[in-house]
């Protein structure tokens, strides 16, 4: 495990973060990739049946994450923002509980931690984000949510019909893009029309605005402010962060079978990490030191958090009658009884 070292001598960054803020997003942006390269090993070992990496992503997820109002804003996430999980301080062993299959959406408090359990319909989370959006609205709390989604799930009709709606009733969404390209092994121009994801918004009568979502410094500005603006009543968003995931789409593709090397030799020397650790070290806001201790720090935090999601234990089997209505039916009361006659058998 070690951090992607820089590829652009000359780094650009759109927008302004103070140096701390900075430091905070590559600690946050390495720890997830060093998670991310954990979680496909315990894949190949066969502790996850299967799981999606965002390897190439975490400049979108972290810097859209970390614009959030954590006392009351809400993130509704797809399969792949474990990114954003780690930055919003999400218990990370639960949150994998959900990739070894121990228990649907994962083992942590949404509420506690305002991230919303995982989906993994395409474009599931978006209507929830635009539901949770219009009851803050109601109610007059200043509460704004963020819908994740990827450029397939853009071509879904709940996504479109969401959009609709929040635009109508002005709900506090931001509906946040994460376009790498591939819909899974459908690229982008045969996909998307229009000219872009963020183009889309028009016909909706909302602001779209497109981003480079490998940098952390543009990402955060942009949903920063378009939170700001949906907190203040003009209503919902849709930012296209364009990124790239450099690795397959879950870890049971080949992206070999539709991908041309060469377009992944480009995005690889646009690493978001390796990015951000020059802008750092050209404007002297880091030395060798700092990245020394962010990656021994990021790497034991990533191998804590492996150790105990591998040793996590199973939850009990009666648990799959707990949740399924808020009163239980006759029907699952009777089957519940019999499950335990069983199990005592």
């Amino acid at each position: 495990m070690s951090a992607p070292r820089p590829a652009d001598p000359h780094p650009e960054t759109t927008g302004t973060a103070s140096p701390a803020l900075l430091r905070d997003f590559y600690r946050t942006m390495l720890t997830a990739r060093l998670l991310d390269e954990e979680a496909v090993a315990l894949q190949r070992q066969g502790v996850f049946p299967a799981y999606v990496s965002l390897r190439g992503q975490e400049a979108a997820q972290v810097g859209s994450a970390a614009a959030l109002d954590r006392d009351h804003d809400f993130a509704f996430p797809t399969y792949r923002e474990m990114a954003v999980a780690l930055a919003l301080d999400v218990d990370m062993v639960g949150y994998l509980a959900s990739h070894r299959a121990l228990w649907h959406g994962g083992l942590y408090d949404p509420m506690r931690s305002r991230f919303a359990p995982i989906n993994a319909v395409v474009g599931g989370p978006v209507p929830h984000a635009v539901g949770w959006a219009l009851g803050e609205r109601l109610r007059g709390d200043p509460g704004c949510a963020i819908a994740y989604f990827g450029d397939g799930a853009s071509s879904e009709g709940d996504v479109h019909e969401a959009m609709n709606f929040a635009a109508v009733f002005a709900a506090p969404v931001v509906f946040f893009c994460q376009n790498n390209q591939w819909a899974l092994s459908v690229p982008n121009d045969r996909q998307v029309a229009g000219g872009s994801i963020a183009a889309r918004a028009a016909g909706y009568g909302m602001p779209g605005v497109t981003v480079d979502g490998n940098d952390v410094v543009a990402v955060h500005t942009a949903v920063r402010e378009a939170l700001e603006r949906a907190r203040s009543g003009a209503g919902p968003s849709v930012i296209e962060a364009r990124t790239y995931r450099l690795g397959p789409h879950s870890t049971s593709d080949d992206p070999g079978r539709y991908r041309d090397p060469d377009e992944e030799r480009r995005w690889r020397g646009r690493d978001p990490i390796a990015r951000l650790r020059a802008v750092l070290e050209r404007d002297g806001h880091a030395d060798t030191a700092f990245f020394e201790e962010a990656e021994r720090e990021a790497g034991e935090q990533a191998i804590r958090i492996r150790d105990g999601v591998s040793s996590a234990p199973p939850p009990g089997g009666e648990e799959m009658f707990t949740h399924v209505y808020r009163e239980p039916t006759e029907a699952l009361r009777a089957q519940q009884r019999a499950w335990r006659e069983e199990a005592e058998l």
